[in-house]
């Protein structure tokens, strides 16, 4: 090969080489900012998701510390007025006149109820309480609260050892509880709440199911209304920040049923 085209041959090699190794590192450069871009996004979205985390947790503990400040508030006060107004109408001596003698009796009855009911609440509102108790007889007493209002219909069905989780756990999932108690109430227009607990090794599950109205959940997925299901939404949140899995499904005219798992691994403090 003459001498000028062997030149020319080892230029358009090392022409070849350096095009290769351009496109190499440049494929290497692209590659390295993907991957600074992609952990630099999981980052944000953890930082994210671990800021949300934080913010529902304080938001959760002052709830906690005003719904106690409400329940001593009633016990100390409210409650110890009522007690009063109680013991003067117990103390009032009997008079002749009939129709006075029968609101008297009337206003005692009011007051015992209202003593009663303001009880319930305080304990019902009370953290401390509802943590003694221990979740599943919390339900419980939730329970028998709605029964004696007449109009609802409840049970309970507990499968399993039961075993008792982390405070904090078992403290929002009573508030999950509640929560969804207060929407059948006031918005389902249903004849009966049922509650199944299953204890087992891998898990806890609570199901709370209602013969309501139901309701369209599709306004959820859609996202276009952010004000439709707020009270779902925290729910939901409330059940992710303890590792849980909440579930939510309705047929209008079928009633609501509400489903919270506990996988392996959130039951290690059961006792």
């Amino acid at each position: 090969m003459p001498p000028q085209n062997y030149q020319i041959v080892t230029g358009v090699v090392i022409a070849t080489i350096a095009f290769l190794l351009a496109g190499f590192f440049i494929v290497i450069i692209i590659a390295y900012a993907n991957s600074r871009k992609k952990k630099f996004i999981e980052e944000k979205q953890i930082m994210q998701s671990k800021f949300q985390n934080e913010l529902l947790q304080t938001q959760l503990e002052i709830q906690e510390q005003t719904l106690k400040n409400i329940s001593q508030e009633i016990h100390d006060n409210i409650g110890q007025a009522l007690s009063l107004a109680k013991l003067n109408l117990n103390t009032m001596p009997a008079i002749n006149d009939e129709a006075l003698q029968q609101k008297i009796t009337n206003s005692k009855e009011l007051v015992s109820k209202a003593i009663i009911d303001l009880r319930d609440l305080s304990r019902s509102l009370d953290t401390d309480y509802v943590q003694e108790m221990g979740l599943q007889r919390a339900i419980e007493y939730e329970l028998e609260l709605i029964k004696k209002t007449g109009t609802i219909e409840t049970t309970m069905m507990v499968e399993g050892s039961m075993f008792r989780l982390e405070k904090q756990k078992e403290l929002i999932l009573f508030r999950i509880v509640q929560e969804t108690f207060n929407n059948i109430i006031k918005h389902a227009g249903a004849k009966s709440i049922n509650v199944n607990i299953n204890y087992s090794a891998k898990s806890f599950t609570l199901v709370i199911i209602d013969d309501g109205k139901g309701v369209n959940l599709q306004p959820l997925s859609e996202g276009e209304n952010n004000n439709f299901g707020l009270g779902i939404r925290n729910m939901h949140n409330r059940a992710k920040l303890i590792g849980a899995d909440f579930k939510m499904n309705s047929k209008i005219g079928e009633g609501t049923e509400v489903k919270i798992i506990l996988n392996e691994g959130n039951n290690e403090n059961k006792q």
